[in-house]
């Protein structure tokens, strides 16, 4: 049995390798190393792929959410609604900007924004909420949007676990995940369902004149060259990502389908099993199975962590401390238990390894090993 990985990209650069060599010494032999063709070629595949208007490839997953939330009427001192599970990144381009985080709790089922409390968190200084569509499944964007309209909220997906994924309506229609709100980010960082071999991101929108925006923001503020009409950043794809993107983007739905079928493996092994939950599909949305994350139920999840450790399995927790109560974003307004959902589920989910690459044998291995402790 090959070594088990949390993410084998090795093993899956070696079923592309032609390819992806190919790609690369392609750009080096063009030195467009920067805003080269291959970024304006993956740009429109991923545009046709989303079918969405606007794709805006940026240098990282961060600096999408920073650029989306930079080209929008948003105000320091505004209020910004986000999820209180998730990773850091969407908090902290918010504080990064002046804007205020306003941290909400969670669905208990599948971790996303709970509507609910989005209704209950705003107030007059509420510009914008911020939907993370965490672990490969979308939010509740149908219900989001109805929120957001009725305020007048600016919605910013960050589908940064989720490309790929898709989003039911009540009628049927399907849209991918980031296409729904105002803008949509992502990030193409290595372990990403659609990664590259280093940092990039991309922004996506249907909005014409947001997009002439955050196409300015990312390029120093310029529109046209060397004449600044908005404060930007210098945030940029470069060409051999974008390159190795483009390869990768061909297979990502063949990826999303190996990731369902191992995610399918672990819910047969743990499916009955009362101290194990195994992730929830929501009716609304397609998983792409970024994480495969159980939520434990009366054990040591720490003592589990270790113990596939000991066994060479890795195992990760997403994550340890919600927003509220990390060193950096301590606010009065919020205490220890305000949050009930997203403090249980830190103390209480594991991640399991879940890649394109997963072969039965390890998940057989995986299933037993964990069996073994639950059921020690």
């Amino acid at each position: 049995m090959n070594k088990i990985a949390m993410v084998d990209l090795k093993s899956q650069y070696e079923q592309i390798k032609p390819e992806i060599d190919q790609a690369i010494q392609q750009v080096i032999d063009s030195t467009a190393f920067i805003n080269g063709p291959a970024v304006k070629h993956f740009q429109e595949n991923l545009e046709h792929y989303l079918n969405v208007k606007h794709v805006i490839p940026c240098a990282n997953g961060t600096d999408a959410l920073q650029v989306a939330m930079m080209a929008l009427q948003i105000k320091p001192g505004d209020e910004v609604i986000t999820s209180n599970f998730t990773f850091i990144a969407t908090a902290e381009v918010i504080a990064l900007l002046g804007f205020t985080p306003v941290v909400v709790d969670v669905d208990p089922e599948t971790f996303n924004l709970d509507p609910e409390a989005i209704r209950k968190a705003i107030t007059p200084k509420t510009k914008a909420i911020v939907p993370v569509h965490l672990f490969g499944q979308c939010a509740d964007m149908e219900e989001i949007m109805e929120i957001a309209h009725h305020y007048k909220l600016y919605v910013v997906e960050d589908a940064c676990q989720a490309i790929g994924a898709d989003y039911i309506f009540k009628d049927g229609r399907r849209s991918k995940a980031g296409t729904i709100g105002n803008v949509g980010c992502t990030s193409f960082f290595p372990s990403k369902n659609l990664g590259c071999y280093g940092d990039g991101g991309a922004i996506f929108t249907n909005d014409d004149d947001l997009a002439r925006q955050m196409r300015s923001v990312v390029n120093h503020g310029m529109t046209v060259r060397y004449y600044h009409d908005v404060v930007g950043v210098n945030s940029r794809l470069d060409s051999i990502q974008a390159a190795i993107l483009d390869v990768k983007l061909k297979r990502l739905d063949q990826y999303s389908a190996a990731r369902q079928k191992a995610a399918a493996y672990y819910d047969e092994a743990f499916r009955e099993h009362p101290k194990l939950k195994i992730p929830v599909r929501s009716g609304h949305s397609t998983h792409v199975f970024h994480q495969y994350t159980l939520v434990t139920r009366n054990i040591d999840r720490n003592a589990l962590q270790t113990f596939l450790s000991e066994k060479e399995i890795p195992a990760m927790i997403y994550y340890p401390v919600p927003l509220h109560l990390q060193k950096a974003y301590r606010d009065p307004r919020y205490n220890e238990g305000d949050f009930p959902v997203t403090e249980h589920l830190c103390s209480a989910v594991i991640s399991l390894p879940m890649h394109t690459e997963l072969q039965e044998e390890q998940l057989a291995y995986i299933t037993k090993s964990v069996l073994e402790f639950v059921n020690s």
